[in-house]
């Protein structure tokens, strides 16, 4: 099990990241080596039920990473945003929350992960969860310089 935790202001509205953050296949220009689509067999394409897949590969090698949304809250006029994705590959589950919190100057986007490899030994842990801080900290630098260009 990897638990990763990150968090960031970003200074822009809550609703603008909310919208950004919960646009699956935006995830692909933030995360490297993956490209994030809905499943054509999505109940619906945003929201409670979405299904989507990370597809993570470097070269013809890769897995899938499909997900489900099992908690969907969007912010409403000073509440908090936050969603939950549930992990149902065969390489890795656990789950994913996000959340988008108001703050003066803008918002606070908290992410964390609990990640588990089906055929990773234990002792291998720490060094996945530092390789997850690693990569979910340039997630929401990217996506802090994506909101940046737009103003």
């Amino acid at each position: 099990m990897a638990l990763v935790r990150t968090a960031r202001h970003l200074d822009a509205p809550v609703d603008l990241v909310w919208a950004l953050v919960t646009d699956w296949p935006a995830h692909s220009r933030w995360i490297p080596f993956t490209e994030v689509a809905v499943d054509a067999d999505s109940p619906v394409r945003s929201g409670l039920g979405t299904r989507f897949t990370g597809r993570t590969a470097l070269g013809p090698v890769g897995f899938d990473d499909p997900m489900t949304v099992t908690e969907w809250q969007p912010p409403d006029g000073g509440t908090p945003g936050r969603c939950r994705v549930v992990k149902r590959g065969r390489w890795l589950t656990g789950w994913a929350e996000i959340e988008v919190r108001p703050e003066p100057g803008g918002c606070r986007l908290s992410w964390v992960e609990d990640v588990r490899t089906r055929w990773t030994p234990r002792w291998a842990d720490p060094v996945a969860a530092a390789a997850g801080d690693r990569l979910f900290a340039l997630t929401l630098r990217r996506i802090a310089a994506e909101l940046a260009g737009r103003g």
